[in-house]
């Protein structure tokens, strides 16, 4: 049986990583590093240095597989996404297996952004090998984005006494404002959702790159700094190569 950690490790900060985190880094037979393209090479990257900053068992093994690409054809998104984790699936138990049958042991890890609960697709990843493959599954919590979100800019997430609604841009864009909501947080935003919003009375409190050291904060009246968040993402992304970016919105 395959003992298999998610192991979140923050937002790609090493100092950020906890040491229970750190411990089952070390007690890893195999942890695996995906790679997801040239033109985020840099995130492999980062889990590479992490793993150098962080696991001082010699006898872990760190091996990298290439992450698989959604379809873009497909109209569907959540069937296109869905293809996408089963190919991801496939890859985690193929490289599984040639680890047992090489002589590995049983333990295997994989680094997760943040935390394996929100918006990462992991777990659902995980039990699609349980079906085919048998797991021992382990969840090992990892500091969020929207944490260091709210630390970055030394701001409470909530209003007193009030929800929170965290979505994502794609949801932002198409539904608009949630209904109820005095504070979004919003991940995964492909680039200025909340252009698509009436900015009147809205404040952002926004952030790239969220506890490393390239960190880019700004906030302020959504209406008067929108424009000069989307021209310092998109100037950020092109010199990257890639962009991790949060934000959150409050009314009033």
């Amino acid at each position: 049986m395959i003992q298999l950690s998610l192991i979140g490790i923050g937002t790609g900060n090493p100092d950020h990583v906890t040491r229970e985190a750190q411990a089952a880094m070390d007690a890893a037979d195999l942890i695996l590093i995906p790679l997801k393209g040239e033109d985020k090479a840099d995130l492999a990257g980062l889990r590479l240095r992490i793993c150098r900053a962080c696991v001082t068992n010699p006898a872990t093994r760190i091996e990298t597989f290439a992450l698989p690409v959604r379809d873009p054809a497909n109209p569907d998104y959540l069937a296109r996404v869905s293809d996408w984790h089963d190919a991801i699936a496939a890859r985690w138990e193929g490289a599984m297996r040639a680890h047992l049958a090489s002589g590995g042991g049983p333990r295997v890890a994989l680094l997760v952004w943040g935390d394996p609960s929100l918006y990462d697709s992991s777990l659902r990843i995980a039990a699609r090998v349980g079906q085919r493959l048998p797991l021992a599954l382990t969840v090992i919590p990892g500091i969020t984005a929207i944490q260091m979100l709210c630390a970055a800019h030394a701001i409470p997430l909530n209003d007193l006494g009030a929800p929170v609604t965290i979505t994502t841009g794609r949801a932002l864009r198409r539904d608009g404002w949630p209904a109820g909501a005095s504070t979004v947080v919003v991940m995964l935003d492909a680039g200025g959702a909340f252009a698509a919003l009436d900015p009147a009375g809205v404040t952002i409190w926004w952030g790239a790159y969220v506890g490393m050291a390239e960190q880019m904060l700004r906030a302020g009246p959504l209406a008067e700094v929108q424009d000069e968040i989307l021209a310092t993402r998109a100037a950020a992304r092109a010199a990257q190569g890639w962009i991790m970016d949060i934000y959150l919105l409050r009314r009033g």
